[in-house]
């Protein structure tokens, strides 16, 4: 017989890991909503149509791609198996594909329901994504994406709300982190002050990778995509300056002056900082190696590390004005960001930041000594249960002990004891498991005491 396995680069969740990554998950939606976004749900899979030449190359190549229901092969072509054409034979056997991300499908969202769609619009979208990745620590095949975007405003203090959201989500869930921002544009008068302004896209795909192939990596990829040994030492100079914010823009000031779509960009991240500082936040670091290599962005681009833990960006997002646009909506403009669940949870976990109560998922065991003690207990459990707390019957009439290592192992942190004399004076036996002391009580009393000693 085979033994069970499940997809590389997916995972089983317990009870344990499911409460936790569920309290990740309220605490940024309860932040979406108190900034005035909405919710809404698209499909798992989308048309091929919709996902292809949005992401780049790379990104086209990471795309789990569905194969077309019944006999797939029948549309094909045979020149095209013969020579395993995969590009042109994906296109024939394959018209639908997992989405991989959240971005993409609100714009067509957007698109397809403009008219019921009241402007500037505020989404928010807590939902899993697929990408064929090699998987590693940190880096799933089936991930969750906590996305809040705004389209329909090119206002600059949309940008600065959105850094506020990533601030005081991470506050709650306690951990440390820096938001690091950019601009497109900037990115842009760099590649006009190199000359390598059609380069773009593959300027910007070099430095994405800097953090797993490093300095030498990025130049000698550079070199590879035909850039002069002169524009790639250049570029590498530029977006390795380190400072703070204010050296940072002086310098960028001198370096791309002759841009204006640079200069552009240095003005909207002045703007955002102003609005951010009209609240004494200062918690961002403008990082010229930041370039978010997706090709949708146009504006501001974000990116958020922990700082306490050894992992990749938890966070990240950006402005992307044309985005619609590529689905027939031209003049719309959009910028979101996008909270890594997974990665968050790794990071907590690995700074032992989840709280012990988030364990307790039953806070009270019946425990009955006899089949006539289960018929007794039902009654006092539905009234424990109207009372809010999470109960359980231990189904059979089994030793104590057994009742008692079943909550212990579940950490059941409450047992109510009933034998005969139980039944006969309603005076219940309750155990606190924690402290091993134990008192004799009625129901409503144990109700009371259980409530008041224990987080609900």
């Amino acid at each position: 017989m085979q033994k069970p396995s499940i997809p590389k680069g997916t995972r089983d969740f317990s009870p344990l890991v499911v409460m936790r990554r569920r309290y990740i998950f309220s605490t940024i939606e309860q932040v979406f909503m108190r900034y005035g976004f909405k919710p809404i749900e698209t499909p798992s899979m989308e048309n091929l149509t919709t996902l292809t030449g949005k992401y780049g190359d790379e990104g086209d190549n990471l795309l789990f791609k569905v194969l077309n229901s019944g006999d797939f092969a029948k549309k094909a072509d045979a020149t095209n198996w013969d020579e395993r054409n995969s590009n042109k034979l994906a296109s024939q056997i394959s018209e639908k594909g997992l989405r991989y991300d959240l971005t993409v499908p609100f714009a067509r969202y957007v698109v397809m329901n403009q008219n019921d769609i009241t402007f500037p619009f505020r989404r928010y979208q807590m939902q899993p994504v697929w990408r064929a990745d090699r998987p590693q620590k940190g880096r799933y095949r089936e991930f969750y994406q906590c996305d809040a975007d705004i389209i329909g405003s090119d206002a600059l203090i949309n940008e600065a709300d959105l850094v506020m959201i990533y601030a005081e989500a991470f506050e709650q869930l306690g951990i440390n982190v820096t938001i690091k921002i950019n601009n497109r544009k900037v990115l842009m008068g760099i590649a006009q002050t190199l000359g390598i302004e059609d380069k773009l896209t593959t300027f910007t795909i070099a430095i994405d990778k800097l953090d797993k192939i490093g300095i030498e990596g990025v130049e000698k990829e550079l070199l590879e995509r035909d850039f002069t040994t002169e524009q790639a030492k250049k570029a590498i100079e530029i977006i390795s300056f380190k400072g703070d914010n204010e050296a940072t823009l002086a310098y960028l000031k001198t370096v791309i002056a002759p841009s204006e779509d640079g200069k552009k960009g240095i003005e909207e991240l002045e703007t955002v900082w102003n609005y951010l500082a009209a609240t004494n936040f200062d918690f961002t670091k403008l990082q010229l190696d930041l370039t978010r290599g997706l090709n949708y962005y146009t504006g501001a681009i974000f990116e958020v590390t922990a700082n306490d833990a050894k992992m990749g960006s938890i966070g990240g997002g950006g402005r992307y004005d044309d985005l619609t646009g590529i689905f027939g909506l031209k003049g719309v403009s959009g910028v979101g960001i996008s909270f890594g669940a997974d990665r968050i949870y790794d990071v907590m976990e690995e700074l032992n930041l989840f709280l012990q109560q988030q364990n307790n998922f039953t806070q009270l065991l019946f425990c009955c000594m006899t089949s006539k003690g289960l018929a007794y207990a039902m009654p006092l459990a539905a009234k424990a249960r109207k009372a809010g707390i999470n109960t359980e019957i231990y189904p059979t009439d089994a030793k104590l002990k057994k009742q008692l290592d079943f909550a212990n192992k579940n950490q059941i942190p409450f047992a109510i004891i009933i034998g005969d004399s139980e039944i006969e004076t309603g005076q219940l036996t309750l155990k606190n498991l924690n402290s091993g002391e134990q008192e004799t009580l009625a129901i409503d009393a144990a109700i009371k005491l259980i409530t008041e000693n224990s987080i609900m």
